[in-house]
């Protein structure tokens, strides 16, 4: 006889139940018929494969061997004419952000809900400078910032959407006159020192000033500043100035952080991206992991949340 597939399957059958007859209701036959077989390979091998007892049967040396190198070959035998799964190609998203505290909630959203998906993310200050990335085809999206009245500008290669327009609160030094102040009057602040962040090509410091101005002052100590966050609130926190912040931000100790009247300040935060290089499926994951993002950053900035319950509770009335 020669030895085939089926012969084999009934070896492995037998060492897997460890007995003839349970081998032989699992393969569909009797236990005569199996037992059978099962000497005609004995035979064909020339050593017995099993060790008969009470309980039912087990292999011997020489049929564990047999047994596995059976194995073997039934599992090369089921994979004739299978490929392997393609893996999916990875590809690499390039992306530009300004100064957003959402950036690390997005990026390891964006990773866990794309795995296929390699994020290099740049840090860009400027929006203008963010979209003559995208223009020259040097990123494929970002995450950019404009101002109402200001909508972020750029040619028909590039498309953007909004992620969450939030009010500008400012930050004080807790000693400050007006820590205990639950809003503050943005006219209040004329005779303090401001820390103030550069151009950002979208339109700050612009609206900031153009905010003094309607409030009757114009800043009379203005330090510029592009630095590290903990930085700026460590000056705050030493009495050299106030600064327009984030209404996110989490203050150090001895720094407070509060929304101004009337909300004279708002900053939208855009996704910006090339459609030619970034498909939708990745442009909603990228919001929806934005939202996400920041509705953490709410939930840790009891500032806001008591601003937003107070604004939209009135406004609601």
């Amino acid at each position: 006889m020669e030895l085939e597939l089926r012969h084999l399957r009934v070896l492995c059958a037998i060492a897997d139940a460890g007995s003839v007859g349970r081998a032989a209701a699992q393969l569909g036959y009797s236990q005569p018929a199996v037992s059978t077989q099962l000497r005609r390979i004995e035979r064909h091998l020339g050593e017995p494969l099993f060790e008969r007892g009470p309980g039912g049967v087990r292999p011997t040396r020489y049929g564990a061997e047999v047994v596995e190198q059976a194995r073997d070959v039934l599992a090369r035998a089921a994979a004739i004419g299978h490929r392997p799964a393609a893996a999916r190609p990875r590809r690499t998203l390039r992306v530009a952000a300004t100064n957003s505290p959402m950036l690390s909630g997005t990026v390891s959203r964006v990773r866990a809900r794309l795995p296929e998906l390699t994020l290099a993310v740049t840090s860009v200050y400027a929006s203008s400078r963010i979209v003559e990335l995208l223009e020259d085809g040097a990123v494929d999206a970002a995450i950019a910032a404009d101002y109402p009245g200001m909508e972020l500008r750029h040619s028909a290669a590039v498309r953007h959407r909004g992620i969450v327009t939030e009010p500008t609160f400012v930050a004080l030094p807790a000693r400050h006159r007006l820590r205990q102040s639950p809003q503050v009057q943005l006219a209040d602040l004329a005779e303090d020192a401001w820390f103030v962040t550069p151009d950002d090509g979208a339109g700050w410091p612009g609206v900031f000033y153009d905010a003094c101005a309607a409030a009757g002052f114009t800043p009379r100590t203005v330090h510029e500043w592009l630095g590290d966050q903990t930085q700026l609130q460590s000056m705050i926190a030493d009495g050299f100035g106030v600064s327009m912040v984030q209404p996110t931000l989490r203050p150090i100790p001895h720094v407070v952080v509060k929304p101004l009247v009337g909300s004279p300040l708002w900053c939208r935060y855009v996704l910006a991206w090339r459609p030619d290089t970034v498909l939708d499926d990745v442009v909603e994951t990228m919001v929806g992991s934005a939202t996400d993002a920041y509705r953490d950053l709410v939930a840790q900035a009891p500032h806001l949340r008591t601003w937003a319950s107070r604004t939209w509770s009135a406004a609601g009335a």
